[in-house]
């Protein structure tokens, strides 16, 4: 491959009012225990992430009422119903408007949008659309037999795609972090894809001697999947991001190692997870400087960049919709 430009410019979220079609964390299960609603910025509008009284799943909706607009966040859940705190209109988990808070009968097109959600990895998801079109990521380990960490940073000014395309760039782990891979190893070669991901194997050494051997995955163009080795022990690594709006996003951490069989050495475990966070942060310092001042404009490619042309054409053809635009919106809706 000889040096090239890309092809096309890679949209960037809410470009013509539209986002990636990916899943993207709201909050973590921690935040939303029973009878809580939680208000998030979300492809440029705002959500209202509530869980009914009784524990039951978290659900996701536009946040702003029906009936006004007031800011859901700031109302309350009654049972398994979310009631907007101005006057008293209540809604289920599927967005339908129940009762209004005068008894008057319920206008027919009182709703809200419902987003397609999740609950895993501790946590709450939601899909832009209305109908997911793959699945949250899972992990080969069950849930009871490991052990996570999260770390959630504040705004940043990049689409999360452009996080994302850091993994497919297998230069920046040999010049910016200074890995050496596997003799022979060339993960631009490894590449496989599906029509809603992308990854490889990847088998390097730390400049302090660590060792990693690594399946690393793009999901959507929202979520990083690690999952391999540390010097021999199985750990995972997660990295999602919100698009909060356009060229914003809130990143999410997700760090977990397999507990020792019976909780037998807790504190071999803990020193362990401190290891990798080490290894996963300090890689995250080496970026950050480039991704927070980062121009992203792809020019000229080379034949060191296959894997990095073939993600950055991924996410172009990726599907892009907002059907919850109006619903979420802090502009007055349309005429009707």
């Amino acid at each position: 491959m000889s040096a090239r430009p890309l092809g096309r410019p890679v949209p960037g979220e809410g470009l013509d009012g539209t986002y990636s079609q990916s899943w993207f964390p709201l909050c973590l299960s921690t935040e939303l225990p029973p009878g809580r609603v939680l208000g998030a910025d979300f492809l440029g509008g705002r959500v209202a992430v509530f869980r009914g009284a009784a524990g039951g799943p978290a659900r996701v909706v536009s946040g702003y009422c029906a009936h006004l607009g007031a800011d859901l966040s700031v109302g309350d859940v009654e049972g398994e119903r979310l009631r907007c705190r101005y006057h008293g209109w209540r809604y289920d988990g599927g967005g339908a408007c129940t009762a209004t808070g005068t008894g008057e009968p319920v206008p027919p097109r009182a709703r809200l949008f419902s987003f397609p959600s999740r609950e895993s990895h501790g946590i709450v998801w939601a899909f832009n659309g209305r109908r997911p079109l793959f699945d949250v990521p899972g992990l080969p380990v069950p849930p009871d037999d490991l052990l996570l960490r999260h770390t959630v940073l504040d705004e940043a000014p990049v689409d999360p795609w452009l996080v994302a395309a850091q993994t497919m760039d297998v230069q920046h782990f040999l010049l910016q972090h200074e890995f050496a891979l596997d003799d022979g190893d060339d993960p631009n070669d490894a590449v496989t894809a599906t029509a809603h991901s992308m990854g490889y194997p990847l088998r390097l050494t730390t400049p302090d001697g660590q060792r990693l051997d690594l399946r690393v995955e793009i999901h959507g163009t929202s979520v990083f999947r690690q999952t391999g080795t540390l010097d021999g022990r199985w750990f995972c690594w997660l990295t999602a991001l919100r698009s909060v709006r356009p060229g914003v996003s809130r990143p999410y951490f997700v760090l977990g190692a397999r507990r020792a069989e019976g909780g037998a050495d807790e504190a071999a475990d803990a020193a362990f997870l401190d290891r990798a966070m080490g290894v996963m942060m300090g890689m995250l310092a080496d970026d950050a400087p480039v991704l927070l001042s980062l121009h992203f404009r792809p020019g000229l490619l080379t034949r060191s960049d296959r894997a990095l042309a073939r993600f950055l054409e991924y996410v172009c053809r990726h599907p892009r919709a907002h059907p919850a635009r109006e619903d979420i919106s802090r502009e007055p809706p349309s005429p009707v």
